[in-house]
């Protein structure tokens, strides 16, 4: 407005003067201590061009300094940051929040009805304590899911960067490390995100950045209940070491009652059951890829039942849906034993059925009290050419190769030619 300070008091009386502004966290930036300049009046809102009064400060190293846009009375009507205009609650541009919100902007857009408007809504501001939204947006008390997954938790201190180098672009910036701006690449001209218009974001039209946003909203992934109905628990990832038992059951009480909490710390998992299936479906509804606790964000899937854990063990393939490569080395599976005949006689020692049977070289033992003689000492028991004595087995060296049934056959084992030459020495 071009009305000086003194040649109009009728105009100046609607003027803004304020002693602090309106920010989000992210342009306020990071550091706790910001000295801050301000100029009472010094330049016009640029949605109802009013003079108001203008803050300018630096939010951190290396940033470039903001200051204030709009000014408090057009902040507070859409509950905005007056230097970034994204919404205070979600940190979300404003086409986003109305959508999720299903608001329709009724700011008007001439001067004589958004001066009209704009006056009505300072009223009506002026008999709340100044922390709460106004208009269609305090009158909005229900919250939406695409909201709540789309809001930035953190602040964003990346977008307080300085701007890109023009003279370091075409090569003729001289002041090195001392040029405040940026000596990066710049991105694509025909990106549309590079193309915005701050009367576009306010009234929540034709905004790039709300466009990408809704696109990526359409696209997320949902949590599906399974179809088996006996499945009521549900599987939260991710607890660390500040999550605990009576974290996990102060948040998930409120859906239903809760059966069961079982916490796996190796793992940093917990599984909630629920009594009912109801209870489950609302839990998971409410928590999947929003439940934060203790400045954690946690993973939130549904449990899966005993029957296809089992068969998917069996299948190679994992609880997450991954097939398992096999381990080298290991031996492979047993073949299953053959099926028994009630005819055919058990081979307990695995034997050739075709083969004669074996004689055994047996021996009487001697009389009570007398001392067997070592082996390779005394007479024998029986004469060998007598019609009693058993048949002498050939030697190791004279007997036909054949099917070797136990270790101390085998004439090539360690120990029988030892056995067999210390018997020769003695």
């Amino acid at each position: 407005m071009a009305t000086s300070l003194g040649s109009n008091t009728y105009n100046r009386q609607n003027w803004e003067d304020a002693d602090f502004p309106i920010l989000c966290q992210t342009c306020l930036g990071e550091n706790p201590y910001i000295r801050m300049t301000k100029e009472k009046y010094g330049k016009e809102c640029k949605i109802c061009a009013r003079p108001f009064t203008v803050f300018r400060w630096c939010p951190g190293t290396r940033m470039r300094f903001k200051k204030t846009e709009v000014c408090q009375t057009c902040s507070k009507m859409k509950n905005v940051c007056q230097t970034c205009l994204l919404d205070l609650e979600y940190g979300l541009p404003i086409q986003v929040r109305d959508t999720g919100l299903s608001i329709k902007d009724e700011v008007p857009r001439s001067d004589v009805n958004k001066e009209y408007y704009t006056q009505n809504m300072e009223r009506e501001i002026a008999n709340t304590d100044g922390t709460r939204a106004v208009g269609q947006i305090g009158k909005a008390t229900s919250s939406s899911d695409m909201l709540l997954k789309l809001a930035r938790t953190t602040p964003y201190y990346k977008r307080n960067r300085p701007h890109i180098c023009s003279f370091w672009v075409k090569g003729e910036c001289k002041r090195g490390e001392e040029c405040p701006y940026r000596h990066e690449k710049p991105t694509d001209p025909d990106d549309p995100l590079a193309d915005q218009n701050i009367k576009d974001r306010y009234y929540g039209i034709n905004d790039p950045v709300a466009d990408k946003l809704l696109k990526r909203a359409s696209t997320m992934p949902r949590l599906d209940p399974p179809e088996d109905k006996s499945i009521t628990t549900l599987y939260i990832g991710g607890l660390g070491d500040t999550v605990t038992d009576g974290d996990l059951k102060s948040h998930f009480y409120q859906f239903g009652e809760i059966r069961t909490i079982t916490i796996v710390q190796r793992q940093q998992c917990a599984f909630i059951q629920f009594a009912t299936r109801q209870a489950a479906e609302t839990a998971a509804e409410k928590s999947f890829n929003k439940l934060i606790i203790n400045g954690r964000r946690l993973t939130v899937k549904w449990g899966r039942s005993q029957a296809a854990r089992g068969k998917d063990g069996k299948d190679g393939v994992s609880e997450m849906g991954t097939r398992l490569d096999p381990v080298p080395g290991l031996p492979g599976a047993l073949p299953p034993p053959p099926a028994l005949d009630e005819e055919t006689p058990a081979n307990y020692f695995n034997l050739d059925p075709s083969a004669p049977p074996a004689v055994m070289n047996l021996t009487l033992p001697p009389p009570p009290g007398i001392n067997p003689p070592p082996p390779g000492f005394g007479p024998p028991m029986f004469h060998p050419m007598g019609p009693m004595a058993p048949p002498m087995p050939p030697p190791m060296s004279m007997r036909p190769p054949g099917q070797i049934h136990y270790p101390s056959q085998d004439p090539q084992r360690m120990g029988a030619h030892a056995a067999h030459g210390s018997r020769h020495s003695e």
